[in-house]
C-alpha cells in the first residue's frame, strides 16, 4: 500500500477510535478488559495507542477515572463521563449523517 494512502486510513482511523473507545466506555473498565472487548468487536488497537488515547480523553473530561484493588492487583478503572457521554451522542449523530451522506454520493 502506498504511504499517502496509509496515512489517510490512519487518520481516518483515529477518529473512529475516539468514538470506538467512548462507546466501549458507556460501561466501566480497566485499560486490558477496554482492548479485549474492542478486540473482539474487530477494533484492534495497539497499548501504545490505546493508553495515550485514554489519558487524552480523560484531560478532556470526557472519563472518569478511579483506582480500585481486585485479586490483590490495583487497576485504574475508567468510564465515560456526563461530558463524555453528550459527546458520544453528537459524535454517533454526526458520523451516521456522514455515513449516509456518501452513501448518497452516486459514482
Amino acid at each position: 500500500m502506498n504511504e499517502k494512502l496509509e496515512s489517510m486510513r490512519l487518520e481516518l482511523r483515529r477518529g473512529i477510535l475516539i468514538l470506538a473507545v467512548l462507546k466501549a466506555l458507556e460501561q466501566e473498565q480497566y485499560g486490558y478488559s477496554l482492548r479485549k472487548s474492542l478486540q473482539a468487536v474487530d477494533i484492534d488497537i495497539e497499548e501504545g495507542t490505546l493508553y495515550p488515547l485514554v489519558r487524552r480523553l480523560e484531560s478532556y473530561g470526557l472519563l472518569d477515572s478511579r483506582w480500585r484493588s481486585e485479586e490483590g492487583r490495583k487497576r485504574r478503572y475508567y468510564k465515560a463521563s456526563a461530558k463524555g457521554k453528550e459527546t458520544l451522542q453528537v459524535l454517533q449523530t454526526d458520523w451516521q449523517q456522514l455515513n449516509r451522506s456518501i452513501g448518497k454520493i452516486r459514482s
